[in-house]
């Protein structure tokens, strides 16, 4: 899809002065609006060319304008997912790229990844708990090194973990995607070897977007699947993982979880995970780090650079109909 150069408002979740590289308003045509998903526009939705999505708003905020956006030709997403957005898709006319923020959230996610499996695995939250108690909690833990390391969701994220677990001594890192692919890492396993693969793993960590196909890819059975004592890392999407299920195994003590993601998201008061056995929980913070909004303000600055030449947008996930 190349976008022609004409007059044309973009709605931006961060002001147009704050983003360093975007084209010139007069000599582009492009008219910058500032929009965080407060309850008035910044202009007619109708004259929206380029819509740059709030980040972490939630999807009543990111679909909201989208019905009224009838001269829409790009939507851009902050985030890695775009699940938040497509329920909006039916709402837009023809020919409208929609794309993510690949190249955002990999180091600041794989870090976070890193941490929680050290954290779970060297049991640092109870270290926490002994500190406020002051208690000295000394003993043996388990260690990242010589275990075997299973990651679901082979896309850039997925890649940055794997780059990150590196130096970890891992026994060997075992990876996952919707369909097979050799990498300089090594093979990449299709998604239907997965039921084979899970009891050999130490440490499972699901990277995966949601789809229809990976709401509740961790179910029962998949659970069931898992060594026991295994660790399962959740830093993809909260219904990636069936709760109910998870509970389940670790109220029995089979297994651990580290998650950044929940579901229901946030995650309320009262909500049995937060003391259930074995969980530690983060607050969907994979993303939420300094590195965010440099990378976020280049991407936008690129892809409105693009833009405004007519040329193609990157991280292009599907196009409207």
């Amino acid at each position: 899809m190349r976008y022609a150069q004409t007059p044309a408002d973009v709605w931006l979740p961060v002001p147009a002065d704050e983003i360093d590289g975007l084209p010139d308003s007069g000599e582009s045509g492009l008219n910058y609006r500032f929009w965080d998903g407060g309850p008035e526009f910044p202009a007619d939705p109708a004259d929206c060319a380029f819509y740059v999505v709030p980040y972490m708003k939630g999807s009543e905020i990111a679909v909201r304008p989208l019905a009224a956006m009838t001269s829409l030709r790009a939507v851009q997403t902050m985030s890695a997912g775009i699940d938040h957005v497509t329920p909006g898709i039916g709402l837009l006319p023809p020919g409208v790229s929609l794309c993510n923020a690949k190249g955002v959230h990999e180091a600041s996610t794989a870090e976070l990844t890193i941490a929680l499996i050290l954290a779970s695995l060297r049991g640092i939250p109870g270290f926490v708990r002994g500190q406020d108690a002051e208690e000295w909690r000394a003993g043996f833990y388990p260690a990242l090194a010589d275990k075997s390391v299973l990651i679901v969701g082979y896309g850039a994220i997925g890649a940055a973990i794997d780059d990150r677990l590196a130096p970890f001594e891992c026994a060997r890192v075992v990876r996952v995607a919707r369909s097979a692919r050799t990498t300089e890492r090594g093979p990449v396993h299709a998604l239907a070897e997965l039921p084979a693969l899970l009891p050999e793993a130490d440490v499972v960590v699901l990277s995966t977007p949601l789809t229809p196909e990976t709401r509740h890819l961790a179910d029962a059975g998949f659970l069931a699947r898992m060594k026991e004592g295994a660790l399962l890392v959740n830093v993809a999407r909260g219904p990636v993982v069936d709760t109910a299920a998870l509970l389940k195994e670790v109220e029995a003590g089979r297994i651990a979880a580290a998650l950044d993601v929940t579901d229901p998201e946030p995650l309320p008061q009262g909500h049995p995970l937060w003391h259930a056995p074995g969980v530690l929980i983060s607050p969907h913070v994979g993303g939420s780090t300094s590195a965010f909004m440099p990378r976020a303000k280049r991407l936008i600055a690129g892809q409105l650079r693009r833009f405004a030449a007519g040329e193609e947008l990157a991280n292009v996930l599907l196009t409207t109909g």
